[in-house]
């Protein structure tokens, strides 16, 4: 059974700057992006990784979503409002780091992943190699992952240790 995954631009944004936006539709998982997210990657400079990305056809079609009222309420921004209306009417998964965006999520029940679990997720199912690996270079990349947390996390999926 395919999971359908909704990303957010920033996990899109980062992933493609590392060039693993194959993480995101990887075996058992499908991928759904709203026309807002697609608006915003699509603003980038012509060079972004990620939107060349998304105009070469990466995502498929943008989906047209009309935005929860529930959601509208929680004032986040236009890609979060998209992600969190369309993984709830779909029952997906929304991908999403923003910590108003995952608030939002465990208060109305939609499932979410960040980027640290889509890593996470991955590798346990053996599409790759090396969570460490990847997680050094989204690090490099620009993406902000507590020490700490990594750490607990892998060792609790993966069974890798974070370097010190």
């Amino acid at each position: 059974m395919n999971e359908l995954w909704i990303p957010n631009a920033s996990p899109t944004i980062v992933l493609a700057k590392i060039e693993r936006l194959d993480l995101l539709s990887g075996q058992g998982m499908s991928l759904s992006v709203p026309e807002a997210v697609v608006d915003e990657i699509l603003g980038a400079p012509a060079q972004d990784p990620a939107r060349r990305a998304v105009e070469s056809g990466w995502e498929g079609p943008a989906v047209q979503v009309f935005p929860d009222p529930h959601i509208i309420e929680w004032g986040l921004g236009t890609g979060e409002t998209a992600i969190l209306s369309l993984a709830r009417q779909k029952r997906a998964t929304a991908v999403v780091d923003d910590r108003a965006a995952r608030t939002a999520c465990k208060a109305l029940g939609i499932r979410f992943i960040g980027t640290l679990g889509v890593v996470l997720r991955v590798k346990m199912r053996g599409q790759i190699h090396s969570a460490v690996e990847v997680l050094k270079a989204l690090q490099e990349a620009g993406l902000f992952l507590d020490r700490d947390l990594i750490q607990t996390a892998l060792r609790k999926a993966t069974g890798e240790n974070w370097p010190e």
